[in-house]
């Protein structure tokens, strides 16, 4: 949510978990304005995920996980989102946060750790882990706490079987820099 109320919300706009081939980028974006209206604000995008606005509501900052990067758009005063371009590439992104350097935690699968990104694709710190990474958030009573949200993933085929094994589980690091912007 950004600071008038709109909500980004998205869609990868195929059967995931039900085995569907994905068309090439059918994800979109849309604004939830306060009255409750919609609207498509971006599409083309290949399996759009965790969102971030920066402090200033400026940029909104998007995992595109199929192509491992994320995507920067600029926030119109309407809420539509424009100058659509590459923030980082070569990671895993899946769900993100964003801290106070402009930093973006993310997971990087070649290196199997949680990833702290800056804008252009360097990675300035690494939290190793022994699962797959699907979200992180920065939180607690100073904003250092970094929960990160991990699974064991073995791909859609095996989905039923992974989620009778429960191997879901949220860990914590403490890290030096806080949470910034939105959520």
């Amino acid at each position: 949510m950004n600071a008038n109320g709109n909500v980004y919300v998205n869609s990868i706009n195929f059967d995931f978990m039900g085995g569907a081939l994905p068309p090439e980028a059918p994800g979109i974006a849309a604004l939830v304005t306060p009255d409750g209206s919609a609207r498509r604000v971006a599409d083309g995008i290949a399996f759009p995920n965790g969102m971030v606005i920066t402090p200033d509501g400026s940029t909104l900052i998007m995992s595109e996980s199929f192509t491992s990067r994320l995507l920067a758009f600029d926030i119109e005063a309407d809420g539509g989102l424009a100058n659509r371009r590459v923030w980082a590439e070569g990671i895993g992104p899946d769900g993100i946060c964003l801290d106070a350097e402009g930093c973006i935690w993310t997971h990087d699968p070649q290196t199997r750790s949680a990833a702290r990104v800056r804008e252009g694709g360097e990675i300035v710190e690494r939290i190793p882990v022994e699962k797959d990474l699907f979200a992180t958030m920065l939180g607690g009573p100073d904003g250092k706490t970094l929960f990160l949200m991990l699974a064991e993933w073995a791909g859609v085929d095996n989905v039923e079987a992974q989620i009778a094994k429960r191997t879901g589980e949220v860990r914590i690091a403490h890290v030096d820099v806080p949470h910034a912007g939105r959520p």
